[in-house]
Formats: C-alpha cells, sequence, structure tokens
C-alpha cells in the first residue's frame, strides 16, 4: 500500500491546510488511524515469556521494531505505519513485563533488561511466521542494544540491525566486541550529539567494534531513541533509515 498523493495546491491554499490540520489530528486521531493498519498479535520469546505486540503492511521483508526503557511499543506505531506504506511487514510488540493495556498490549513476565535480547529472538519467529523471508531489526535505546545481541546469536539470519541512541550496555544487557564481531548483517548507527545520555560516544563505540557492512550517523539533535524519529532531524532520519533498508533487507 502506498501514501495516497495529493493534488498540488496553489500556494495561497497552504497555510490554510496547515493550520487546519494541526488543529484537527490530534494524537488521538493518528494513533487510531495507525491502529485501523494493524493487527493484535502474541508470541512467545526464545525462553517462553508470552509478549504482545501488533502487525502493520504485508510484505515479504519484515522488520522488528524493538522499544527504549521508559517506552512501550506505542512509542513506534507511527513509523510503523509509514514502513506499512512502503511495502514491509512490520512488527511492535511489548518487551516482557511491560504492560500499557488496551491497544497497546501485555506482555507477561517481570521487566528484566538482561534478558530482552531473548524477546528479539521471539519477535524474530514472529515476523517470520506472518510470511516474511527476510528481516531487518531496528531498536531504540535498550531496544537498539537488545537487537545487536540478537543478531549475534548463532542461526540468527537478519539482513540489517538499525539503531537509535543504543547504549553499548545497561543494567547487563552488553553489547561487547565480541558480540559485535559475529554480527554479520548490515548495520547503522544513529544517535544525536546532544544527547545527555552520551549516546553519540556509545554510537562510535559500537561502530568501532563491529565488521562492515556499517555505517554511523551522529545529527544534531538533543532527542533520544524514538524522539528522534519525531524531532527536529525526523525526515532526514527516516529517509536514511528507509534508504538502509532497501539497500540491504529489500529483495
Amino acid at each position: 500500500m502506498r501514501r495516497t498523493r495529493f493534488p498540488i495546491l496553489t500556494l495561497s491554499l497552504i497555510p490554510v491546510l496547515l493550520a487546519s490540520s494541526a488543529c484537527t489530528r490530534s494524537d488521538a486521531e493518528r494513533r487510531a488511524q495507525d491502529l485501523k493498519v494493524s493487527r493484535a498479535v502474541s508470541f512467545r520469546s526464545s525462553d517462553g515469556v508470552r509478549l504482545s505486540g501488533r502487525l502493520f503492511g504485508d510484505g515479504t521483508v519484515g522488520v522488528v521494531l524493538s522499544h527504549m526503557l521508559p517506552a512501550d511499543q506505542t512509542s513506534w506505531w507511527d513509523f510503523a505505519s509509514e514502513l506499512a506504506d512502503h511495502g514491509y511487514t512490520v512488527l511492535t510488540y511489548d518487551f516482557r513485563g511491560y504492560c500499557p493495556g488496551g491497544d497497546a498490549g501485555c506482555s507477561g513476565g517481570s521487566k528484566q533488561i538482561s534478558a530482552i535480547w531473548q524477546d528479539v529472538l521471539g519477535a524474530i519467529d514472529a515476523v517470520r511466521s506472518a510470511g516474511t523471508t527476510r528481516v531487518a531489526l531496528i531498536g531504540a535505546s535498550m531496544g537498539g542494544t537488545a537487537s545487536l545481541v540478537a543478531a549475534s546469536k548463532p542461526g540468527v539470519d537478519v539482513e540489517a540491525v538499525i539503531t537509535l541512541s543504543a547504549p553499548t550496555s545497561i543494567e547487563g544487557l552488553v553489547a561487547g566486541t565480541d558480540t559485535l564481531a559475529t554480527v554479520t548483517a548490515a548495520k547503522l548507527f544513529i544517535a544525536g550529539t546532544g544527547d545527555a545520555t552520551g549516546s553519540a560516544d556509545a554510537a562510535q563505540q559500537l561502530f568501532g567494534s563491529s565488521p562492515q557492512p556499517k555505517r554511523l550517523d551522529l545529527v544534531t539533535s538533543n532527542d533520544h531513541g524514538t524522539d528522534l524519529l519525531t524531532g527536529n532531524q525526523s525526515g532526514i532520519l527516516r529517509t536514511t533509515i528507509l534508504n538502509y533498508l532497501q539497500e540491504y533487507a529489500a529483495p
């Protein structure tokens, strides 16, 4: 499904349209629109924890979106909808112990960051079960670290791993040199230079310890994780991610 192309508007009408859109399109309405193109799913992590997620789109390439620490799967819904519009099957989900409720789902287990790479493995199997033949991983903050660790495991076959503000380690979850050396998938490390968590330094460390193919994108932003996709660099970064997926994950 592709995004609808609108007819060209005269210049005098554009400010009116933008003002009207800003007034009428609330966050709740945008979320409702995103949900219309998704469906609730449930699957198991590699160690058996029941996880709740949503699938967007219907393509042969699957993209697994893993959330950051203070968030849940809802932080990805807008971008998941955009990826689906570009022909991908996209899975968002709540890590173990995260239970926002309602359409946002409720995963079982207790919060244990050191174990969430096993949730990523379950998500890879789930998106493959949806009919995809190739898979890419995108993770924000701890979700990026977990994606790298999952991609390093024997027998795991993914085309690309993209991280947004991923730390090298967090509460027992570690993407060290030995781990990164086994991640043969294409890797894109993204971070904001003004991020107070030090994610730019972490991105450089992850990049330096990783084999090719790899790419480092540091942008002028104070945003962290999925906030990068809605902040001052959002347009550039969304395009960068889409292009990287096209280069390394598309059939």
